[in-house]
């Protein structure tokens, strides 16, 4: 009898299987603009219906890097989706644009079905939560390509924008006001130095710590990360904020100088910064430098706002109305584009300490 794909190790049934029982998440994610429908070669948007009129479309896209790892060993799958869509969602939203759609990207070595739908379950998540609709996607089976159990993860977004409502920084100035959007924890940056960290201290995902409402560390690692979009948007749309910046790779030493025109510095005061236990034990367990702390990790700052000073407390009780816990982080000073933190943040041992300069 000839050879079989499925004999190659790629099975089509179970492909078919899969977009069948997922079409209905993508459905939960309609819009103006998108049916959501599955099943196509290609998904359609119609700017039109979303109300736009004369737009510039803005596009991105991203993983979730090796906090995929934590999920595998953990078995827990269900979070990594939102970290997908939130990747691509936060970066279109600093450029003043409401994400319309998303299509992912699904690579395995062995198609587990149950494993795939708890995956797309949560980019659909995500997808509601940023409220763009889930259009299209590609789910990939390769053996010899990944190891049993493993898969990998990329995300596709386009938004839009008019064309005299985008976000530059051009008319950012000293003197504004750094507000900072608190992280929902690790997010998605940094994942290969914590999988650093916990193999050199033998620690165990599983063991719950007391000191964060019993969770295991594997829970709180895999916290999905923030999407700011709901909260931002609306304030984005009406001028009234002057830069955004998504706090990813890189901390906040060297995300917040992409914002800045030159002749402005951002300081931001660590400690106004609410330093999570879970950064505290990282740099702990890693003997972390505060320069490394702050170029690697968000630090507990998801998102950086900036404006004018004369907005910031109403612009700080809008957002807290919309769920956002808000902390007035620093300010805009003349001098070399870049950053710096200075000051004491407070960890779980002790208060530390904090200075590191990033000049772009």
């Amino acid at each position: 009898m000839g050879l079989t794909y499925k004999d190659a190790g790629v099975s089509i049934d179970a492909g078919n299987a899969l977009v069948k029982a997922i079409s209905p998440l993508a459905r939960s994610t309609a819009r103006p603009g998108a049916e959501a429908e599955l099943g196509g070669f290609g998904g359609f948007f119609d700017l039109k219906a979303a109300g736009y009129d004369n737009p510039l479309l803005v596009a991105a896209n991203d993983g979730v890097g090796t906090k995929l790892k934590v999920a595998i060993e953990t078995g827990r799958h269900h979070g990594v989706g939102i970290d997908l869509v939130a990747m691509c969602a936060n970066d279109l939203i600093v450029q003043g644009a409401e994400p319309l759609f998303f299509l992912d990207y699904y690579a395995t070595g062995k198609l587990d079905n149950k494993v795939a739908a708890a995956v797309v379950a949560s980019i659909a998540e995500g997808c509601r939560q940023a409220g763009c609709a889930l259009i299209g996607g590609e789910t990939a089976e390769m053996p010899g390509i990944y190891a049993a159990g493993d898969y990998d993860l990329a995300g596709f977004c386009v938004g839009a924008v008019d064309r005299d409502k985008v976000l530059t920084g051009a008319r950012i100035e000293p003197g504004d006001v750094i507000l900072g959007l608190a992280s929902s924890g690790v997010h998605s940056n940094g994942f290969s130095l914590v999988r650093t960290i916990i193999e050199r201290q033998g620690w165990n995902l599983d063991e719950k710590l007391h000191d964060q409402g019993n969770r295991t560390l594997g829970e709180i690692l895999l916290e999905p990360t923030r999407i700011y979009v709901r909260a931002l948007l609306p304030l984005a749309q009406e001028g009234r904020i002057k830069g955004l910046a998504h706090i990813t790779g890189g901390g906040l030493l060297e995300n917040i100088p992409r914002v800045l025109p030159n002749g402005c510095h951002a300081d931001i005061d660590a400690g106004r910064c609410e330093l999570s236990p879970i950064f505290s034990l990282l740099q702990e367990g890693g003997h972390i430098a505060p320069q490394e702390m702050a170029r690697t990790f968000n630090c507990g700052i998801g998102m950086a706002v900036i404006i004018a000073p004369e907005e910031a407390d109403t612009i700080e009780a809008v957002l807290q109305g919309a769920s956002e816990t808000v902390l007035q982080i620093g300010r805009v000073e003349q001098g070399q584009r870049g950053c710096t933190v200075h000051g004491q943040a407070g960890t779980w041992n002790s208060p530390k300490d904090w200075y590191a300069t990033h000049n772009a």
